[in-house]
C-alpha cells in the first residue's frame, strides 16, 4: 500500500484533510497530513524568516524521520511549490506528484512567476505595518465563498483553522534542478467550478517530464474540494495509489 502525504495550501492547516484522511485509511493506505510551520496549531512560530524553504524542510523533514517510501505526494494550491521542491531533494521516496488546483512552478519560479496575482498580494504584505504578513483571503467575492466552500457550517469550520502567512513563502524560488525528478509520474485535478473572475492557471502540457502524456482530472467544485467533495477527491487518488 502507499503512503499519501497531504500538503495543505496558504492559510490553511493539516485539518482541512479531516474528511479525507479517514477515507484513505480506510482502503488501507498510511495517510500523514502535516501542519506547515506559522498554520494552525503551529501559528505562534510564524516569523518572517518562514517561507517556502521552511515548508519544505518540514515535508523532507517528515519523509526522512518517518523514513516513508512509495510516497503519493498531494500538494494544494500553494502546496505546488512545497511539493515541488521536495520531490527535488527526495525524489527516490515519491512515486507520484499530484497538483491539486496548485501552482506548478518550473526551476527558479516564486509564486508571483506562476500566478501573477499573487504580486498584490506580496505588495500588500511589504507595505503593511508588519511588513511581512499576508491574511487570508477573507474579504474575496462573496459568490465565491471562502475559498470555493459556501456552506454556511463549513465556511465557519475553514475560518476556524486559517492564519496568516509570511510573504517569504511567496517569495523564495523553487528548486528543480534534480534530474531524478523528471521520472515522477504527475496528476493534476483541477477545481473548476465557482472560479473567481481573472483567475487562470497554466496549460498542463500535452506530455509530462517523464515522457507520458499528461494526466488530468477535473472536479466540478470550488477551489477546496477536500472540504466539498472529500469523497470524490479520495476516488482519484485512490487510482494512484
Amino acid at each position: 500500500m502507499s503512503t499519501y502525504v497531504l500538503v495543505h495550501g496558504a492559510w490553511h492547516s493539516g485539518e482541512c484533510w479531516e474528511r479525507v484522511v479517514p477515507l484513505l485509511t480506510a482502503a488501507g493506505h498510511r495517510v500523514v497530513a502535516p501542519t506547515l510551520t506559522g498554520y494552525g496549531d503551529t501559528a505562534h512560530l510564524l516569523s518572517p524568516e518562514v517561507g517556502l524553504e521552511t515548508h519544505v524542510d518540514d515535508i523532507v523533514g517528515l519523509i526522512t524521520e518517518e523514513d516513508l517510501t512509495d510516497v503519493v505526494l498531494v500538494g494544494h494550491s500553494y502546496a505546488g511549490l512545497v511539493i515541488s521542491s521536495t520531490a527535488n531533494q527526495v525524489p527516490d521516496r515519491i512515486s507520484h506528484l499530484v497538483y491539486l488546483d496548485a501552482m506548478v512552478p518550473e526551476h527558479g519560479e516564486t509564486a508571483a512567476d506562476v500566478m501573477p496575482f499573487t504580486q498584490a498580494m506580496i505588495d500588500q504584505a511589504l507595505a503593511s505595518e508588519s511588513g511581512w504578513r499576508n491574511p487570508p483571503l477573507v474579504g474575496m467575492d462573496p459568490s465565491w465563498g471562502l475559498f470555493g466552500v459556501t456552506d454556511p457550517a463549513d465556511v465557519a469550520w475553514l475560518r476556524s483553522m486559517m492564519s496568516d502567512q509570511s510573504v517569504l513563502c511567496l517569495q523564495q524560488p523553487v528548486r528543480l534542478d534534480n534530474p531524478a525528478v523528471s521520472a515522477i509520474p504527475r496528476t493534476h485535478i483541477h477545481c473548476v467550478a465557482n472560479v473567481p473572475p481573472g483567475m487562470t492557471r497554466r496549460p498542463v502540457p500535452a506530455i509530462q517530464p517523464n515522457g507520458s502524456p499528461a494526466q488530468v482530472w477535473e472536479l466540478e467544485t470550488g477551489h477546496d474540494c477536500m472540504v466539498t467533495m472529500p469523497g470524490e477527491l479520495t476516488e482519484l487518488l485512490l487510482k494512484l495509489g
